[in-house]
């Protein structure tokens, strides 16, 4: 396990109180992250359904998944062996039998069948058809949406937690610079992919890396414009920008990190955009600290880019830590305007102001924890356009010029 068992009984207890407001008796938590926080569990099991159950008056959960992941269950999680169950494999992706079948079974021969029922509604691994089995199996149960109850719970994280954040900053920096010393002429867009991999999955001497919940976003040229792109197997050329976007992962808790690099001499008018991408993330973070809204730090960054003529659409981040694909997100707080979230000591978030235009695009973005007085940066990394030599040097260094 990778926390202490009283710190998982914490955040039971947390959620537990979190139900009882709702009026919640039963959680059934279908996603992974949730999963994982409750119970300790990890393991890239998440493609087949998979549950963990809350029952506000029993001391611990239930893990129900597939017969061969249940091994996984027993070894990963803080809770007795009799707490994992196991269906047949011929549950699993089948047109005839369903898992929630299953275990509508279990909560009916355990008694929790006529009780109020919290489920996941809004969340990647619970599908239709799973809500649909479980309500024609459990016609006596009351179902409510128990969307985000332990994601926010998650919000606040624990000293351990933190550490874990920071240990994925130190391998994020690592990526980042592995990533940008491929950014060359000579060089593919798979080529820096893969070098940011090769860093992220190694990690640092003292600690090595995990998957991150997204995979390295790598646009480049005028496809700068536009942020949710990949990588291809194409030639970086010379006077292209790239965009980098990449999370170190530790133990699943993230460090999200955003930079762009140009190839050869940048355009006056992207040196002056990430100026004031640059100018904008310092007037926001000057302002974090506990008490203050989210909004607050929208209003922030629209008064410190408005002057020059900036407007953006989307929002500007997000809180982040613990998750699995396909996202580093938590899906609670946003930083944007009618987030009237107060900020709170050892709350995470990244900041990502990304400017996308119509032909060109810029990222920088910053993770951060709040603190007792202000702000802590999970990452220390030059806050500028990274400017890139065209070719490899000579010496094999990396063909950052400045």
């Amino acid at each position: 396990m990778d926390f202490d068992i009283l710190e998982y009984q914490k955040r039971l207890e947390k959620t537990k109180r979190s139900m009882e407001a709702k009026g919640i008796e039963v959680l059934l938590i279908t996603d992974p992250a949730n999963m994982n926080y409750l119970s300790g569990y990890d393991a890239w099991s998440f493609y087949v359904h998979q549950m963990l159950i809350v029952i506000i008056d029993e001391p611990q959960p239930i893990w129900i998944g597939r017969y061969m992941d249940a091994p996984g269950a027993k070894a990963k999680t803080w809770m007795y062996d009799e707490n994992t169950m196991a269906y047949p494999d011929y549950y699993v992706q089948s047109m005839e039998y369903h898992p929630m079948e299953f275990i509508a079974e279990i909560l009916e021969q355990i008694g929790q069948g006529n009780r109020s029922i919290g489920v996941e509604k809004e969340q990647y691994y619970f599908t239709a058809k799973a809500f649909d089995v479980l309500k024609e199996k459990l016609p006596n149960a009351t179902f409510k949406d128990a969307t985000s109850l332990v994601n926010w719970v998650r919000i606040i994280k624990s000293p351990q937690e933190i550490e874990y954040i920071r240990r994925a900053a130190r391998i994020a920096e690592q990526a980042m610079t592995a990533g940008l010393n491929s950014i060359h002429t000579g060089s593919r867009e798979c080529d820096a992919a893969a070098s940011i991999f090769f860093e992220l999955v190694r990690g640092t001497e003292e600690h090595g890396g995990d998957y991150p919940s997204i995979v390295p976003m790598l646009p480049t040229g005028e496809n700068t414009s536009t942020p949710h792109l990949t990588w291809s197997d194409q030639y970086f050329k010379e006077d292209h920008s790239v965009i980098v976007e990449l999370a170190g992962c530790y133990k699943r808790y993230h460090c999200p990190l955003a930079r762009t690099a140009h190839i050869g001499q940048p355009s006056e008018k992207l040196e002056r955009l990430a100026e004031i991408v640059a100018e904008g993330i310092d007037e926001v973070m000057s302002i974090v600290k506990p008490g203050v809204v989210l909004e607050e730090l929208e209003e922030a960054w629209r008064k410190a880019t408005r002057r020059y003529g900036i407007e953006k659409e989307s929002r500007l981040g997000y809180s982040m830590g613990l998750n699995y694909p396909p996202d580093w997100g938590e899906h609670t707080a946003s930083i944007r305007k009618g987030d009237h979230t107060i900020l709170q000591p050892d709350m995470t978030f990244h900041f990502i102001p990304g400017i996308w235009l119509d032909h060109y695009g810029l990222e920088m973005s910053e993770s951060f924890r709040v603190t007792n007085t202000g702000v802590e940066m999970f990452t220390n990394y030059p806050r500028e356009l990274l400017i890139q030599s065209p070719f490899k040097m000579p010496d094999g260094s990396d063909g950052i010029i400045s």
